[in-house]
């Protein structure tokens, strides 16, 4: 029986994917729009490190999770989108919630 050869990976090339869900307060369809398209306006998107980013509610109560490749591509990329989100007035009634991720099945 010939023996199995299993490739691992090193700590250096594993990541950790992460569903981040945010809570912004009052959050308004236009405001959400105004946001997306100064996201593409920056030229860094979509950006780099987000699989997914969703967007759902009513109106004025809008809520956003996204799952993104690793924590430090969240980090990166919120240096760019923070300053947007308050410019366009956007508020959170808390942090984020960062969970990481235990499996993700696609169709």
């Amino acid at each position: 029986m010939p023996h199995k050869v299993v490739d691992t990976l090193t700590t250096e090339e594993c990541f950790m994917s992460i569903v981040v869900r945010f809570h912004p307060t009052n959050l308004t369809v236009e405001q959400y729009e105004d946001v997306i398209r100064r996201e593409q306006d920056t030229g860094r998107f979509p950006p780099d490190g987000r699989e997914y980013h969703v967007c759902f509610g009513t109106d004025g109560d809008l809520r956003v999770s996204e799952v993104w490749d690793s924590p430090e591509h969240l980090q990166a990329y919120g240096e760019v989108l923070m300053p947007l989100l308050v410019d366009a007035g956007i508020q959170f009634s808390r942090e984020p919630e960062v969970i990481e991720v235990h499996n993700i099945i696609r169709r």
